[in-house]
């Protein structure tokens, strides 16, 4: 069973915690392309389950980001919570090399 998870660039000036109310959640690309990176926001739906299903810097999911046409293998490097309400915050991906 592959995971993949569908992710849009986050709009320019967009603060977090409006893009939570709203359903999102902020999330960071690190390593598609040397040493820049890139913003996101990932459905918090999505999110929640895909953390359930996986293990900080172990998993390997399948990322879709259509505005950037990147499609690739990357791994879960942070995963940021609330403190007691145990809800996402914030997720930090990391590109995994095709050849490995």
């Amino acid at each position: 069973m592959s995971l993949t998870i569908a992710c849009q660039t986050r709009p320019e000036g967009s603060k977090p915690r409006a893009l939570r109310r709203e359903g999102l959640i902020p999330a960071n690309l690190y390593g598609h392309q040397g040493a820049e990176s890139v913003l996101l926001v990932v459905n918090a739906k999505d999110a929640d389950t895909l953390m359930r299903k996986t293990a900080v810097n172990q998993t390997v999911i399948d990322v879709t980001i259509p505005e950037i046409n990147w499609q690739g293998p990357v791994v879960v490097r942070e995963a940021q919570t609330h403190p007691w309400k145990g809800t996402i915050y914030h997720l930090s991906f990391f590109a995994v090399d095709q050849a490995s």
